[in-house]
């Protein structure tokens, strides 16, 4: 194990189950304490509602048939950094957005991870 995220808060919304434990073991892995995952919108919110402080999201665009957007809004609103992934293409994210590193689907997680490590080193 590495420490690359070694007491770093991070939440997990992907609302696919493999995807989403995968990626929690992973940053779990490097030492980031996983919170979520969560599934939805709904959940997400709710976590973060339930248990705020956080150091970084990882935030799957599509959900079922809702868009993250509202997770996205309520993290940067409090100055939490976070990074997409998503199978979209650049051009289908808002440009409201177009600062938000992305990982393209499928993840690669070592390059999640250091994605996650440098927009959470300048939090």
């Amino acid at each position: 194990m590495t420490d690359e995220l070694k007491g770093r808060r991070v939440l997990v919304v992907e609302d696919e189950y493999l995807l989403a434990t995968d990626l929690a073991a992973s940053l779990e892995g490097v030492g980031a304490e996983v919170v979520g995952p969560a599934s939805s919108v709904k959940e997400a919110l709710d976590l973060f509602s339930r248990d705020g402080r956080l150091d970084g999201a990882v935030l799957d665009i599509n959900l079922q048939s809702d868009r993250v957007y509202p997770v996205a809004d309520m993290l940067r609103s409090r100055g939490v950094p976070f990074i997409f992934t998503t199978g979209y293409d650049a051009s289908a994210i808002p440009k409201c957005y177009s600062d938000v590193p992305r990982c393209p689907k499928p993840v690669d997680e070592q390059r999640l991870i250091r994605c996650l490590r440098q927009v959470t080193q300048h939090a």
